[in-house]
């Protein structure tokens, strides 16, 4: 008996509906995209904290195949990229292959039948010939280990769990983390707060948010010459993998990094304020950040930043290393993902009930981010080593659906495939070494990285050096695997 679909997705995000905008653009109809929510978007969809937005600019930050000449600004805002997805769905007509509210908890090989054994949190499975998974990097908000955290009286939640419901004017508001997500949303809070404190663990490296608005007169231009609109965003892509080298390890010492350090100093003139704000580490060893009001915010006199240690939590607040109990009506946490599993809480099992949690016990990788041994016919969008520091994830994804989609025509014609462990093994030491000698690997602790200093999510060259490695599905590298025949 066949499969119920050539391929189920997992994930409808940008990554997981880029696999199945290609899946249709090729005239393949027989695959499902699996969400655990009830509407697309990804992160787009879950992250709807005041301010939020992207880093990337917005002509760069969407699919080549689907340009938007109606991008209201530069680096557009969270309700217009989820606009933007939600849109891309509707002109494709791609819902009739989405299967909301469809939390994927277990993905078998059956090695009898060689194909995937899908099951979902309400009971409900599929099979496929093909398992491409998009659950993306930054989708489990993870919580710090602070004593009594539970006994905080107040409302608590994630940055990634916004809770709108939560009335913060005049409220006492205590945010734990100060990263990507803290820099949108600190500023906005602090406008309505009566008092806002920021507890921050290590400053970052911060540049100027270099946006505005696209003006009427553009945006028809984009509409009237989509040759001009393409041009922008090849610009802007080139742009983005010039800075690459720049943030290459030792050649920027943080004595000589004049935009971000001309940055605070224009924006801070408290020396004491501007000492904790300024890295003891090299430009690009964390992320860099961009914000225009980050800084300006910290200057407000309802907020205080705080760089002692949390010591610990009480129903009233927050305790620092040094004793003193913050008072806190809300809390809210800006404290990142758990970015080592990548499964999240989806089990795997692969060729002899092969675990993939136990194939990565030590912290993930794959074969160009895609392939492990051991897990036939299974393709991961945005996984392993595919994260960039430097230019747009999007670049990247479709460039790995273009890589899929050439490994379904060497597995319709020859069966089942998984990457030879050799081939693997070498390519994961090759990359380990590169990342060596790149800033992320510098004297810092980030999400990049282990305690030990393995990066498990980035890339470490251009993101068209990665295109041109996934650019040929080379057959050689990998090995047909055969249906297992009960004794």
């Amino acid at each position: 008996m066949g499969a119920d679909f050539k391929v189920a997705i997992l994930g409808a995000g940008f990554a997981g509906l880029c696999m199945g905008l290609k899946l249709r653009a090729r005239g393949e109809t027989s695959f499902v995209i699996l969400e655990k929510a009830d509407r697309v978007g990804g992160t787009w969809r879950e992250n709807t904290y005041p301010g939020s937005g992207c880093d990337i600019p917005s002509h760069l930050y969407s699919y080549s195949f689907e340009p938007n000449p109606d991008w209201p600004e530069i680096f557009s805002a969270q309700p217009d990229i989820l606009a933007y997805i939600e849109d891309v769905v509707e002109k494709h007509s791609l819902s009739s292959h989405l299967r909301f509210n469809s939390d994927v908890v277990s993905a078998a090989w059956d090695d009898g039948a060689a194909l995937w054994r899908i099951g979902m949190a309400d009971g409900s499975s599929l099979t496929c010939e093909t398992f491409v998974t998009a659950w993306g990097q930054l989708n489990r908000p993870k919580l710090p280990p602070i004593p009594g955290r539970d006994d905080f009286a107040g409302p608590a939640f994630h940055s990634a769990q916004w809770d709108a419901s939560v009335d913060l004017a005049g409220k006492r508001v205590a945010v734990i983390g100060n990263g990507a997500s803290a820099v949108q949303f600190v500023p906005e809070v602090a406008k309505v707060a009566g008092s806002l404190t920021l507890f921050q663990r290590s400053p970052n490296w911060i540049v100027p948010r270099m946006n505005r608005p696209y003006t009427a007169a553009e945006k028809a231009r984009f509409r009237a010459e989509p040759s001009f609109m393409a041009k922008v965003r090849g610009d802007i892509f080139e742009m983005a993998e010039a800075r690459l080298e720049a943030k290459r390890a030792g050649t920027l010492p943080v004595e000589e990094v004049p935009i971000p350090l001309a940055h605070l100093h224009a924006q801070v003139t408290d020396p004491d304020l501007r000492a904790k704000l300024t890295p003891d580490y090299e430009i690009g060893c964390k992320r860099v950040l961009i914000s225009n009001d980050f800084y300006p915010a910290l200057t407000r006199p309802n907020v205080e930043l705080i760089t002692e240690a949390i010591s610990a939590m009480t129903p009233r607040g927050v305790v620092d290393a040094t004793g003193r109990e913050h008072p806190a009506d809300v809390v809210i946490y800006a404290t990142g993902f758990e970015t080592r599993s990548f499964v999240g809480d989806t089990g795997i099992t692969g060729v002899g009930g092969l675990r993939l949690s136990d194939v990565w016990i030590d912290g993930p990788e794959a074969y160009l981010g895609l392939s492990v041994t051991g897990f036939p016919n299974l393709f991961m969008l945005y996984g392993p080593n595919t994260n960039l520091g430097h230019n747009s994830i999007i670049f990247m994804i479709e460039a790995q659906a273009d890589y899929v989609l050439q490994a379904l025509e060497v597995i319709a014609a020859a069966g089942p495939v998984s990457v030879r462990q050799e081939v693997s093994d070498a390519y994961n030491a090759d990359l380990q070494k590169a990342l060596a000698t790149t800033p992320w690997a510098g004297a810092c602790t980030s999400w990049y990285k282990t305690a030990d200093g393995r990066i498990l999510n980035n890339w470490p060259h251009t993101a068209r050096a990665y295109a041109e490695a996934v650019a040929r599905f080379e057959v050689q590298d990998y090995e047909l695997v055969r249906a297992v025949q009960p004794a």
